[in-house]
Parts: structure tokens; sequence; C-alpha cells
């Protein structure tokens, strides 16, 4: 089996203009879509478009209209031209906990039929209740090093504190034993922003469904719960809020890569 779960913690470091840093645990599950209707069937404390005390909802993630992730990941790569990525698919993303979730983040990892790691798609949902979704292919010499190094420009509202004229440095390693990833938010003055995650490798079972959830109990409500109250201290150091424009009309984009002024190259290289 390949899904299973990912215990961790998540941290976020806000350099300017206020600076700002938190951590918290978290635990995430890998779900390789092809076997998502069997876990509803093999694990009693985890359930699909049902309720249950851990669960997934196919209208929580791709088109968020009920329709299969898989299908809506697989049209996208299509219309990418990366068509052959959609041979296996895999999801990183939180549960929903007695019924609820917030996901600000969902990684789509889309395998060839050779097993390579073709692209990887970053699933975005703000608190405004709008998504968007950036595709980016996966450089062959990453993917065989096992160390993915991607970036694209910023298209889309996330942070009231972060402007729109900014870029995303993206560098992970996909789930093995382990699995990390790390953000460099940047602007024409260097980095905004350095967020990671950090996480381990559980084989799935109730009994690790249920020591997740007694671990967590909270855990949907404290990622939506923190996001505001972190937003709330930022505010109060006075950092400047920054206007939403309108979201992307197109749900999914494939953005060229980021150019890195000087100052943000010199902060990535050291």
């Amino acid at each position: 089996m390949r899904s299973a779960l990912y215990v961790g913690e998540v941290m976020h470091h806000r350099l300017r203009p206020k600076p700002h840093r938190f951590v918290y645990r978290t635990f995430s599950l890998l779900i390789d879509l092809d076997e998502l209707p069997g876990l509803d069937r093999r694990f009693r404390l985890f359930a699909h478009n049902r309720a249950g005390l851990l669960s997934f909802h196919d209208r929580d993630h791709g088109a968020a209209d009920g329709s299969s992730p898989r299908s809506w990941a697989e049209a996208a790569l299509r219309k990418s031209g990366l068509a052959d990525a959609a041979a296996r698919i895999e999801m990183l993303c939180f549960p929903r906990i007695l019924g609820y979730a917030f996901n600000p983040l969902t990684l789509y990892f889309c395998h060839r039929a050779d097993g390579g790691l073709g692209a990887v798609i970053y699933a975005v949902r703000n608190t405004f209740g709008e998504r968007h979704a950036y595709l980016i292919a996966v450089d062959p010499a990453d993917a065989a090093r096992g160390v993915i190094s991607q970036s694209c420009a910023k298209s889309f509202y996330v942070s009231p504190f972060i402007p729109m004229e900014a870029g995303y440095r993206f560098r992970l390693k996909p789930p093995a034993e382990q699995f990390s990833l790390a953000i460099q938010e940047t602007d024409a003055e260097g980095d905004l922003l350095v967020a990671s995650q950090a996480a381990r490798r559980v084989s799935l079972s109730d009994a690790a469904l249920a020591k997740a959830f007694a671990g967590h109990p909270l855990m949907a409500l404290k990622v939506i719960g923190g996001i505001h109250w972190e937003a709330l201290r930022l505010w109060l150091k006075g950092a400047p809020l920054q206007p939403r424009p309108t979201a992307p009309e197109i749900q999914v984009s494939v953005p060229p890569p980021l150019v890195l002024n000087p100052v943000a190259r010199s902060a990535a290289s050291d």
C-alpha cells in the first residue's frame, strides 16, 4: 500500500515587514488516488465521502464539485501537455477530522508509467473561499536525485499582509520514509516568508489513525484558527494590509519559472 500517514511539524517564519514565527504539529494523509475506494473498506476509522472520525471528501479537492480529484488532475495534466504524468497520482493533504478540514496547501505528486515523478500540482486555498493551483513539470535530473526544486510567480492572493508582486521557490523531497517541503516567498527585495513542513511516514492502520487523532484531536480547527490568530498578531504588530484582487479565472495555471533578482538569488544561495 502506497497510502500512508505523515506525522511532523509545519513552520512559518515571516521576515518582513514585521518578523513573526510559529511552529505547530500536524499529520497529513498521503493518498494514492487509485487506492482511495479500498481505504474506506479496509479501515474502520477512515471514511470516503461520508461521515467518519477521519475522512476524505472529493468535494474538498480538485474541482470542489464532488467530482473525482484524480479526474481533475488528469484533465489539468492533459491540458498542460503532461498526460504521461497521470499514470499514478498521490495526494498529500489534511483529512477531515470529525467532519471538518481546511487545507491551505494540497500537493499532487503525478507519476509517469515508469515511476518517475513528472509533475507536482500545488493546490492553494485561501480563507476567502477561493482556490487556485500551480502545475509545474519536474526536471528529470531533480526526479533522479530525489530533491525537487521549482519556482513560479505568484498569481493568487493568500495572505492579506503579502503583496501580489512576489513569487515562490519550492524545494521538496517527495514522500518516502521522510517528506519535506520548503517554500520561500520572495519579492524584489528578497525573501518575505519561509515556510516548511517535515514529516515521517507512518503505515496506515486503524491503530495509527486512532493515535494520530488522539495526538491532534483539534488539528483542523487549529489550522484555521491559527491562521486567523497569527494574522491578528501581525496586524497588532503593525503589518500593513494588502488589497485583495479578483481571483484568477483559470483554476490551474502552468506558470513560468520565477526569475530571481540579485537580492533574492543571494538569499536563496545562503
